[in-house]
């Protein structure tokens, strides 16, 4: 799929919690194609400290505003300068990169999305995509407490929702991998993405009751297209980078001990 360096403008800068925020950005131009799971690769500017680009999932593809989201953690320098961001401003941001997620191979397979964390992000963009297959979801939400699950009414749209929090301010209590939905559904196919301890177990758990699943990496990544070798990973065909080959791989290709 063809990559695009773009000069977006800021519709929207929507702080969704402490440490979270939703940016909206558009042009004039439609939008290019974008698939669930792919990301961007956006330029910091203004921090002194930031140098690379920041890869941030792609949340959300509005055809409508022609808009692309994406939900952004506040974790450092560089992340804390692209919150700071206001409507009309420009962005660069290089996209869309990497492999997304695969569709189910008919709209009778039952799905589970879980997400944990800032993980919930390409989960979004996936779910209105099986839905408009006709493959309607099933999410599973964890965070740390009920303050920490986002976009909740936007899943909704396209699902129905379950969540976890740790100290079971919202939803059951515990891990997503104790959430009882698991245990009264067969499902046919998991998508996830979240903390690697996260998405280990969920891995665990679908390899040990025979359900396909694939998990969207988030290795520390630089450059986006394979050339700085920060986000290699080691799967069934050798080493290779998660952000030209991923960031979605299918569980049994990964080196994991599950």
């Amino acid at each position: 799929m063809k990559k695009y360096v773009l000069d977006l403008t800021v519709t929207e800068n929507i702080r969704l919690h402490a440490n979270y925020v939703l940016i909206k950005l558009t042009q004039s131009d439609p939008l290019p194609e974008m698939l669930p799971g792919q990301f961007a690769e956006i330029r910091v500017d203004g921090s002194p400290t930031t140098f690379l680009r920041r890869p941030i999932s792609i949340n959300y593809v509005d055809r409508k505003t022609n808009e692309v989201w994406f939900l952004v953690q506040l974790v450092g320098d560089g992340t804390r300068k692209l919150a700071t961001v206001q409507k009309g401003d420009t962005v660069n941001v290089v996209l869309p990169l990497g492999n997304g997620f695969s569709m189910p191979e008919s709209p009778e397979k039952k799905v589970l999305l879980i997400g944990g964390g800032v993980g919930t992000a390409p989960m979004l963009y996936l779910g209105e995509a099986l839905l408009k297959a006709g493959c309607k979801p099933t999410f599973l939400l964890g965070a740390r407490s009920k303050n920490d699950l986002l976009q909740l009414d936007q899943f909704a749209a396209f699902g129905e929702v379950h969540t976890t929090t740790e100290d079971g301010s919202m939803g059951e209590k515990g891990y997503v991998t104790m959430h009882s939905v698991l245990a009264n559904n067969q499902f046919d196919m998991i998508y996830t993405c979240g903390p690697k301890p996260m998405m280990m177990a969920v891995a665990k758990y679908a390899k040990a009751h025979n359900i396909e699943c694939e998990v969207s990496l988030e290795n520390t990544m630089a450059c986006g297209v394979g050339a700085c070798l920060c986000c290699v990973e080691k799967t069934d065909e050798g080493h290779v980078c998660v952000c030209k080959e991923g960031p979605v791989f299918n569980i049994k290709k990964l080196l994991w001990q599950i």
